[in-house]
């Protein structure tokens, strides 16, 4: 079993940058693919991010290419999505996922709780 828990939400300003946390416990993430997703207010949870175990590969998201990173140290069982040039259109809740190396929700087995964020203009 895997517990995923995320931090590094908050409120802020357009253009303003934040780092996500997403932590996992009990069992090691080391041999799951890791996906970030966001839910708006009304709207299905769609894809952000997603890494591979290895780190050797990563794809976003073509409305957060450019601005978003997700990366991953296996060592602490962590993974990270650093967030730069913040719209009011990314403010949702984000979740971080860990499964298989995929875009759907379905391929994810884990899921942590989700954290607000909003970006005001």
């Amino acid at each position: 079993q895997v517990r995923l828990v995320e931090s590094g939400g908050g409120s802020l300003q357009a253009w303003d940058s934040l780092r996500r946390f997403c932590a996992a416990s009990g069992r090691a993430i080391s041999t799951y693919a890791v996906g970030w997703f966001l839910q708006a207010p009304g709207k299905q949870r769609e894809f952000v991010s997603t890494i591979d175990w290895s780190s050797a590969a990563t794809y976003y998201e073509d409305s957060v290419k450019g601005r978003f990173t997700i990366s991953r140290d296996n060592a602490r069982n962590t993974v990270y999505l650093q967030l730069n040039s913040l719209k009011p259109e990314d403010t949702a809740v984000y979740y971080c996922a860990a499964g298989k190396w995929a875009v759907l929700t379905t391929d994810y087995e884990y899921w942590g709780q989700g954290t607000q964020v909003t970006v005001s203009s």
